[in-house]
């Protein structure tokens, strides 16, 4: 069995006065994009977001082929970090992967490669170039949520760098060579703007 977290809890501040979370992509909402493409690898999907954002989600993922479940903010103004912790806290598998909720192009093979090469781990978060992403990574659940509460501890207050608990776990640097062959090449892809999601939109409506 396998879960996996999908951070949904950002104030999408370039997006507009809309919740991207739930924004039409090309007649599905984007969160619903995510968990559908990881229903195909893991059996449970816990979402991370605010409570304002609940129903909404809820609705947008009414079906999907996996257990949703929800780990609402308590922090809600304190970042990906934060939400991460709340959503890995929520799942009762050793390992889960954890992917931001606005990656519509995430590649569910991608995220079961992960999923392999963090066992035994803290960690398996991919590094495609100068910078990494551990916002499409696995994690060793209790290892990962106890990492981020000391850094949100050390913070104090507002927003700390999503990778400062990783460097504190046993992690796998997934590389450039291992991405090219697991992933599609738009996996990492995220959607900030309006022109963004028409962008995307574009792209789903020609498959």
């Amino acid at each position: 069995m396998s879960s996996a977290v999908i951070v949904a809890g950002g104030r999408s501040t370039r997006f507009g006065d809309r919740d991207k979370i739930v924004a039409d992509l090309a007649g599905v909402p984007m969160v619903r994009r995510v968990a559908d493409r990881l229903a195909r690898v893991t059996e449970r999907v816990v979402v991370n977001c605010r409570a304002d954002q609940r129903e909404a989600v809820d609705e947008a993922l009414d079906g999907v082929a996996a257990a949703v479940s929800f780990a609402v903010d308590v922090d809600p103004d304190r970042g990906p970090v934060a939400g991460i912790r709340t959503g890995l806290r929520a799942v009762d598998d050793e390992y889960a992967a954890v992917v931001a909720g606005d990656m519509p192009f995430v590649d569910p093979d991608f995220v079961a490669y992960l999923l392999d090469r963090v066992v035994g781990h803290d960690a398996a978060v991919p590094r495609p170039g100068e910078w990494y992403q551990p916002m499409q990574a696995a994690y060793r659940a209790s290892a990962m949520a106890d990492a981020c509460d000391a850094t949100l501890a050390a913070a104090d207050e507002g927003e700390p760098r999503v990778l400062a608990p990783v460097f504190e776990l046993d992690h796998v640097v997934v590389d450039e060579e291992a991405i090219a062959e697991h992933a599609a090449s738009d996996t990492f892809e995220n959607v900030n703007t309006a022109d963004e999601l028409r962008a995307a939109a574009a792209r789903f409506a020609e498959e």
